[in-house]
């Protein structure tokens, strides 16, 4: 079985042998790790990786997410930023990249082994043009993969509680039905009856990590989803 090829863009050198190491111990082939924009070209003019994981603060003329830019122009090579950065204006410049993931250091292996794992798969989905019946697309740059049950915005993971993952899953299953409250106390909690104040703060706290999209709340009634534009 061939290996996936990956290109570490990172300017810590400890740090890169660190990935690198990981990478390795995850079966995976790391084709060089370099320091900047111009070394991370000069490769994927040589050889196309499958994977490119990039440091976003880059002590260079171009920090991780312009490389990536100027990466994209080259060819379409997905990107996963491994980073220490996570404030709301570099994840906003991130998202515009459409990265595959966005790990925050220090990172876990296995959660570096599922974003590559994803990566591929939207890859292969994208090059070979198949239909995933198993990942919806939401509307307003979110979608939902079924199978590791995963929400995403644009490519990057939004974590959710079990109990908000249940109500987001009940929603998109039911594909623009509304869902009454009554019904979501049931299949959310169906063992152990609860206050509809306690299904106010989940519809709250989910609609919240949505920026208040997606989701509409029908007063007295219920919850569906709203159409994917």
């Amino acid at each position: 079985m061939t290996k996936t090829q990956l290109l570490i863009v990172e300017d810590e050198a400890i740090v890169a042998l660190d990935i690198k190491n990981a990478l390795l111990k995850l079966g995976h082939e790391v084709i060089a790790c370099v320091t900047n924009a111009d070394e991370a070209i000069a490769w994927i003019e040589k050889i196309r990786p499958d994977i490119i994981i990039m440091d976003i603060h880059l002590n260079h003329s171009k920090d991780g997410i312009q490389t990536a830019e100027e990466i994209q122009k080259i060819a379409n090579i997905p990107i996963l930023y491994l980073t220490a950065y996570a404030d709301d204006e570099t994840i906003s410049r991130a998202v515009r990249t459409n990265p595959i993931g966005y790990l925050i250091k220090p990172f876990k292996r296995e959660e570096l082994k599922s974003t590559i794992q994803l990566g591929l798969h939207k890859k292969n989905r994208t090059d070979h043009t198949i239909v995933d019946t198993s990942f919806i697309v939401l509307g307003d740059n979110y979608s939902y993969d079924l199978c590791s049950e995963q929400l995403y915005y644009s490519n990057i993971p939004i974590k959710l509680s079990i109990k908000e993952n249940s109500f987001l899953k009940i929603l998109i299953e039911a594909k623009g039905k509304v869902i009454s409250f009554t019904e979501l106390e049931y299949l959310i909690w169906p063992h152990n009856p609860i206050s509809r104040s306690t299904l106010r703060t989940l519809i709250y706290r989910t609609r919240a990590k949505l920026e208040y999209k997606i989701i509409e709340t029908i007063p007295f009634v219920g919850c569906k989803l709203t159409p994917a534009s």
